[in-house]
């Protein structure tokens, strides 16, 4: 059956690519989504990724699919033949794939708009394909944002949301308002899940995705970033009653010089195979150690330029099927 929850048995995966990766052209939306950290974008050129950046990348999604085979896992890769204006190096940001439906994201940046399409040819397999209208005007994005991360990038102009706001445990969906998701994303979203809650977590991280603050490990254990979830109290009610394993401090990765688009905490950034096995990345031992006390056996694996690109393990994965 199609993936409901982000930690059953996975049987089948989209594993991004890194090939023809660039950064795109910094327009309003770029600015304010991407970069509304940063002062200074002065030294941020768009176009092709390095070929260093780009080659140790695919190798290490080699390795992560190679990985999945032997787990037994069906693994997929993204088509597309036009090159991509952004990347396909993270399907998780771009479709939502629920029991219920399979929806395309109307992404906030415009170089990602099209993005899904170099999925359709296996999503198609297994049921059509939603997407969300959306114009992308100047009116979406906040320059307020600049400098200020209790300000948000986007304003409540039409809805705009990345997949890779959302974690799902069955009824009950996760959507974090934050640059790259509005209210209006998360209101469009449960009018298209009628079946499904959607619970909106606000004031916590503003800055792009959720799945480097909470990960779901299976039902009834979450792994949180301490850094940014101070309190239980911060977390929609259904999660509030879940045992925690509080994420120790990152082993910071490092990034191709100029080029980082995630932060050290991209290793909370896991995959789980199943209840009992997620992937991490292979230098972060402290959170190996956390996770195998709870029960939970670590498969450590190489995933180099995962701050330079913006994603690791569960960003370059989208899963199709979980049984």
């Amino acid at each position: 059956m199609l993936s409901s929850n982000e930690y059953s048995q996975l049987k089948s995966v989209i594993v991004g690519t890194a090939r023809g990766a660039r950064i795109p052209e910094i327009g309003i939306d770029v600015r304010t989504v991407n970069y509304a950290d940063q002062s200074d974008i002065s030294g941020i050129v768009p176009g092709p990724y390095p070929d260093e950046v780009l080659d140790q990348a695919e190798e290490d999604l080699e390795t992560l699919v190679d990985f999945l085979k032997k787990e037994n896992v069906e693994v997929f890769r993204p088509h597309d033949t036009r090159p991509p204006e952004y990347y396909f190096y993270c399907p998780r940001d771009t479709v939502l794939v629920t029991d219920q439906r399979i929806i395309a994201a109307p992404m906030p940046l415009r170089a990602r708009s099209n993005e899904y399409k170099g999925l359709t040819h296996v999503l198609s397999k297994y049921g059509t394909v939603v997407t969300i209208k959306i114009v992308r005007s100047d009116l979406l994005y906040n320059e307020a944002c600049l400098g200020d991360p209790d300000v948000l990038a986007l304003n409540e102009f039409e809805p705009a949301f990345d997949a890779a706001n959302i974690l799902r445990d069955n009824d009950d969906l996760y959507y974090l308002v934050s640059n790259t998701g509005n209210k209006k994303g998360a209101k469009r979203l449960q009018e298209l899940l009628p079946k499904k809650r959607v619970h909106t977590i606000e004031g916590v991280y503003s800055y792009i995705h959720i799945d480097s603050t909470i990960a779901l490990l299976r039902e009834g254990l979450m792994l949180l970033n301490p850094s940014r979830i101070k309190s239980l109290d911060q977390l929609p009610e259904p999660l509030r009653k879940w045992d925690v394993i509080w994420c120790p401090e990152p082993v910071d990765i490092g990034h191709h010089p100029g080029i980082c688009n995630a932060s050290a905490w991209c290793n909370m950034n896991l995959l789980s195979v199943n209840p009992n096995l997620v992937i991490l990345e292979e230098r972060q031992t402290p959170t190996r150690l956390a996770l195998e006390a709870k029960g939970i056996e670590c498969a450590m694996l190489p995933m180099r330029q995962a701050r330079t690109l913006g994603g690791c393990f569960h960003c370059v994965t989208l899963d199709i099927e979980r049984i």
